[in-house]
């Protein structure tokens, strides 16, 4: 086994085999080789965030939570939060200032991370997203400063509005004119996880470290025994999971080689992206959930769907594609929609729960927050967001509340100050972040 040279307060653990390094999560049996053991006793779990963003709006007449006798209660949208009410924090009333006035869609959704305002035409120009702020923090601590991943294809050319189409299909941005490249393939994503490169990427990964597992094994602890075997199992499942998408997606390279176009041009499944959307979303979020657990990453975005997104959910009983549905977005089935994009949110905090991390769960020590673009489709209205978390990133925050800022000044709600909460929690600290000069009140 093998310690990196801040081990002290990474507890970054690996197993090594033929062309792969693998993670380890948490053991409290090995918490910090060479550290004293003061220092032992007072290491403490990493803080993580992950953003799920799911385009166009949601039901607004069914989003919304409320304190009773019993605790949070939850609306028809965010039942899918229940099993996790005691942790949610539902803010109401957020907004994004610079996405206000500039007109439908993409100047709507290419600063919904980072509060700076979008410039027209050909050049792109906007503002450092607060998932890469938190990545640039962390880029020494952790091998991969951030995963940035994506269930749809990002699109082309422009907006009626004169906005290129870039922005509507990435919410994170390295600098003011770049995008954080998305990577929609979970092979691909699964591979970055684990170094997995060349043509080892067919071999299983578990199969190359085998004799290290073994080896670490028989030196824990009875109790971490089981973490371990249970950690490698969820690997062994996702990198099952993995290998039947694999093979699309090399046939749909081959494919598109052939026929001299980029494989972006082409439809799902042609694309060798997985046909079934369910299945992709929840590879993306047990993908970052791995990635969390074992401190490769400590921030994470996930684009469920893109703003004007085309995917189609026959699962739901719903006929129209994801955008033309939003348009209809008081209906029984875009409440279906909204309830599917908030089950993969509760998904990735049930997978992260279940691991556990110290004195808790890596949920503990995480927040997730899932957003939209817009309140409501049909109406393209962002004066007030949808915006959900998940989770007390190491009891920085209280948690099982509505937080209402509806009535509050302009200033005071700005889903930007939120953000600054968060990166404060998280250990950057900085008096300003687009367009909020202080954090949100009451956090």
């Amino acid at each position: 086994m093998m310690s990196t040279p801040d081990s002290r307060t990474s507890r970054r653990l690996f197993l090594q085999g033929v062309g792969v390094s693998m993670g380890l999560p948490w053991l409290e049996s090995v918490p910090v080789w060479g550290a004293e053991s003061d220092a032992v006793q007072s290491a403490s779990p990493p803080r993580r965030f992950a953003t799920l963003f799911m385009g166009n709006g949601v039901n607004p007449d069914h989003w919304w939570a409320k304190s009773g006798p019993e605790g949070l209660e939850l609306g028809p949208c965010l039942a899918p939060l229940e099993p996790f009410r005691t942790r949610v924090n539902v803010l109401e009333g957020l907004f994004n200032r610079a996405a206000n006035g500039v007109g439908i869609h993409p100047g709507q959704t290419g600063n919904i991370l980072s509060g700076a305002a979008l410039q027209k035409g050909a050049v792109l120009k906007g503002g450092v997203s607060a998932d890469q702020v938190l990545a640039h923090h962390f880029d020494d601590a952790t091998p991969q400063p951030s995963l940035v991943l994506g269930c749809e294809q990002p699109i082309t050319g422009y907006h009626e509005t004169n906005f290129s189409m870039a922005y509507s299909s990435h919410i994170s941005w390295r600098d003011a004119n770049s995008p954080v490249p998305m990577e929609v393939y979970p092979a691909l994503a699964f591979d970055s996880l684990f170094d997995n490169h060349g043509g080892r990427r067919l071999q299983s990964i578990l199969d190359r470290v085998g004799e290290h597992a073994r080896h670490v094994r028989s030196q824990v602890s009875r109790g971490d025994q089981a973490r371990l075997d249970e950690y490698l199992e969820s690997v062994r499942e996702v990198e099952r999971r993995v290998a039947r998408n694999r093979t699309g997606q090399l046939q749909a390279a081959e494919r598109a080689h052939d026929r001299g176009q980029p494989l972006l041009s082409l439809e799902r499944p042609a694309n060798g992206l997985p046909e079934d959307i369910r299945e992709h979303m929840r590879l993306m979020t047990d993908i970052i959930a791995l990635a969390f657990q074992t401190d490769k990453t400590r921030v994470a975005t996930l684009l469920l769907c893109r703003d004007l997104s085309g995917l189609f959910y026959p699962f739901l009983d719903v006929r129209q594609a994801h955008h033309p549905a939003s348009h209809d977005d008081h209906s029984d089935s875009y409440l279906r929609v909204t309830q599917f994009h908030v089950s993969q949110l509760a998904h990735l905090a049930g997978r992260l729960d279940a691991m556990p991390e110290g004195e808790g769960t890596v949920l503990d020590n995480c927040a997730l927050l899932f957003l939209s673009n817009m309140w409501s489709g049909s109406r393209h209205d962002s004066s007030r967001l949808p915006v959900v978390l998940v989770g007390g990133l190491g009891s920085t925050l209280t948690t099982g509340r509505v937080l209402d800022y509806r009535e509050r000044t302009e200033a005071d709600r700005r889903l930007c100050g939120l953000y600054l909460g968060l990166m404060q929690r998280m250990g950057v600290q900085r008096d300003q972040f687009g367009d909020a000069t202080a954090p949100l009140a009451d956090l």
